[in-house]
């Protein structure tokens, strides 16, 4: 099912047409379409060691671009793995994006989390931020919370018959009211969320999915607290990056913006991402 109005059409046999067409030395390999709750771009598994990755609307096309030119640079001052590029596709076969073959990267998305994975993903945010940021790109969402304002209430609107938006709202209300963060602009995932954390045996192995990284407010990555963590883990990954009260506060705002966007916009498309958003906004609310 398509999520967007501009989305191209991707299956199995347009997959496997571009792979032979460009790259025939994979063209007997096996193609098995990834679950995924990704909303911008489509994964397949290519053979035991490959994966592509071909963005689903136009905007994802250049994520893609920025992530192949910045992971190299990232990669060696992270803790864990992160997607290593193989080689570059071109628009063809009806297809009209750039997509991308990668290495596979081993491990499943967590269903559960516990006080060692947050300081893990607490031990991943703070490497992060502490990569220099001289010419890096500005990130997506590492802006102040009053940019996202009329989105959010928009969106608010629209869940009116799916959650308590009159709580919600509130919530978002003192959020806007607090005081901007202070200090310089650093390294930031901007997307840490279930789908894009993999784990092995129950740890972290890998963060996958860049498209949003980039400079600037690091806060929102504070939102895995909501969208992953249950309570008493959301306690120890807040300790572990040394979260002052109002840092917490906006950080809660984030995942309260990002998931009632994405609620009744992914409703009927994906259900598992609008379960999540339904999780955290729940979560939020129980805080």
């Amino acid at each position: 099912m398509r999520m967007h109005p501009d989305e191209a059409h991707i299956d199995t046999g347009l997959v496997r047409r571009l792979v032979a067409g460009q790259f025939p030395e994979w063209a007997a390999l096996p193609v098995e379409p990834v679950p995924s709750s990704g909303t911008d771009n489509a994964m397949y598994r290519l053979g035991d060691d490959l994966s592509v990755r071909l963005p689903r609307i136009p905007g994802a096309a250049d994520d893609v671009e920025r992530e192949q030119r910045w992971l190299p640079r990232l990669a060696p001052h992270l803790p864990v793995t992160v997607p290593s590029l193989v080689t570059r596709g071109v628009p063809a076969e009806g297809y009209p994006h750039p997509w991308a073959v990668y290495r596979w990267l081993p491990g499943a998305n967590p269903v559960t989390a516990d006080d060692e994975l947050a300081e893990e993903l607490a031990a991943f945010v703070h490497a992060l931020r502490k990569v220099p940021a001289a010419d890096a790109p500005a990130a997506s969402r590492g802006v102040p919370l009053a940019a996202r304002d009329a989105e959010t209430r928009a969106a608010l609107a629209r869940s009116a018959d799916l959650v308590d938006t009159a709580a919600l709202t509130r919530i978002w209300d003192e959020a806007l009211r607090l005081p901007a963060r202070d200090g310089p602009p650093t390294w930031l995932h901007g997307d840490l969320t279930p789908g894009n954390v993999l784990v092995r045996d129950g740890r972290l192995s890998a963060v996958i999915d860049w498209s949003c990284a980039g400079v600037g407010d690091p806060t929102v990555d504070l939102e895995v607290a909501w969208n992953l963590l249950p309570a008493p883990a959301r306690e120890v990954y807040r300790a572990a990056l040394a979260a002052d009260e109002v840092t917490w506060l906006r950080g809660r705002a984030w995942a309260l913006s990002i998931a009632i966007i994405q609620l009744p916009y992914y409703l009927e498309t994906n259900p598992a991402l609008a379960a999540n958003s339904r999780h955290v906004l729940a979560a939020v609310l129980a805080d």
